[in-house]
């Protein structure tokens, strides 16, 4: 574990935060894909919320939105959500800031939501993967699969190059 590695922790996401995660989602997305303040409170304040923090000296340097969630009906790009049956953990989304880059942030933080939605009972996970992703989730074990035509639909307001992609919730294996 290098200082830099060891000089960052991870916590559950605040209210709080939304500041410093509009920073960095702004950093991190093209403007068509930016979600936005009511998107991240209402996130927040679901009950099977997972969402996870990463800090290096009290900054914001990585964020991960993820939450329980109905199988294969995420929600639309933006929207602002209430609590909803817990089917399989949803990732939302993960930005890391030009500062947490190169230093397995992101890993760290999705096997931490992870570890907690395991503890609920959640089996499965599913993203879209968004702008060129889709090689990352894959190095986290998530596979592509076939989005039935509704969920097609919402899947193409999220960008040509969107995918979803879905994995059995356990360890996360191997390097950063």
């Amino acid at each position: 574990m290098t200082d830099e590695t060891a000089a960052i922790s991870i916590r559950p996401l605040a209210l709080s935060d939304v500041p410093a995660m509009l920073r960095i989602e702004a950093a991190a997305y093209h403007p068509a894909l930016q979600e936005g303040e009511p998107m991240f409170a209402s996130r927040l304040r679901l009950a099977a919320a997972y969402s996870q923090a990463a800090t290096r000296d009290g900054e914001l340097v990585a964020y991960l939105i993820a939450h329980g969630w109905p199988a294969q009906a995420p929600p639309p790009l933006g929207a602002v959500v209430t609590d909803a049956p817990s089917q399989v953990l949803y990732i939302q989304d993960l930005a890391v800031s030009p500062a947490g880059r190169g230093l397995g942030i992101g890993r760290k933080l999705v096997q931490r939501a992870f570890d907690e939605a395991a503890r609920d009972g959640l089996t499965r996970t599913e993203l879209i993967a968004v702008e060129g992703a889709a090689p990352y989730w894959s190095a986290l074990g998530f596979r592509e699969a076939t989005a039935p035509p509704p969920l097609a639909a919402k899947l193409a307001t999220y960008g040509p190059e969107a995918r979803w992609m879905s994995r059995p919730i356990t360890a996360i294996l191997g390097g950063s």
